[in-house]
C-alpha cells in the first residue's frame, strides 16, 4: 500500500477540477478476506478460494463493505483530519482479486459554501487490471476559511 502522508489543502485554495492524489492498493488475499470478515460478511466467494471457483470466479473478490472502507479512505486521507463525509453514492464494476493493483483516482466536480462548512463534491474511480472496480461520487464538508 503506497503511504500517503499528506497536508489536507485548505478549502479556499481549492477549484474544480483539481485531481486528487491517487491511492494504490496492492490488493492480496489478506486484505480481502480479513475485510470481509471484519465486516461481518462470511459469503465464502470472499475467503474461500476452492468456493470461489466453484462459483465461477478465478479467485475470491473483494466484498462491497471493504470498497466503502477503501473509498472514504481515498476521501479523508485526501481531505483531511477535519473533513467530513456526508454523502457517498458508489457504483460496483469489475470485481477485484488478489494480486491486482487497485488504482483509486479523483477530482474536486464542485465546490460551495454552507454556512460554516465548505462543501466538496469530488468524482472518483478505482481501477484494476480489468477496467473500472468501482466508480462513485462524495461530498464533503471542510471549515470554511475564506
Amino acid at each position: 500500500m503506497t503511504p500517503r502522508l499528506m497536508t489536507p489543502p485548505p478549502f479556499s485554495a481549492m477549484a474544480v477540477g483539481d485531481a486528487l492524489p491517487p491511492l494504490e492498493i496492492a490488493m492480496t488475499a489478506t486484505l480481502i478476506a480479513g475485510g470481509a470478515i471484519a465486516t461481518r460478511d462470511f459469503m465464502p466467494v470472499h475467503h474461500d478460494r476452492d468456493y470461489a471457483k466453484q462459483q465461477g470466479a478465478p479467485d475470491i473478490f473483494m466484498n462491497i463493505l471493504s470498497d466503502t472502507g477503501y473509498c472514504t479512505r481515498f476521501l479523508t486521507d485526501w481531505a483531511g483530519p477535519d473533513a467530513m463525509l456526508r454523502n457517498l453514492a458508489i457504483r460496483l464494476g469489475v470485481p477485484v482479486f488478489p494480486g491486482d493493483d487497485l488504482v483509486y483516482t479523483g477530482e474536486v466536480i464542485a465546490l460551495t459554501v454552507d454556512g460554516d462548512d465548505g462543501m466538496v463534491e469530488v468524482g472518483f474511480r478505482a481501477s484494476t487490471p480489468l477496467g473500472e472496480h468501482v466508480t462513485g461520487t462524495a461530498r464533503l464538508s471542510l471549515p470554511f476559511d475564506a
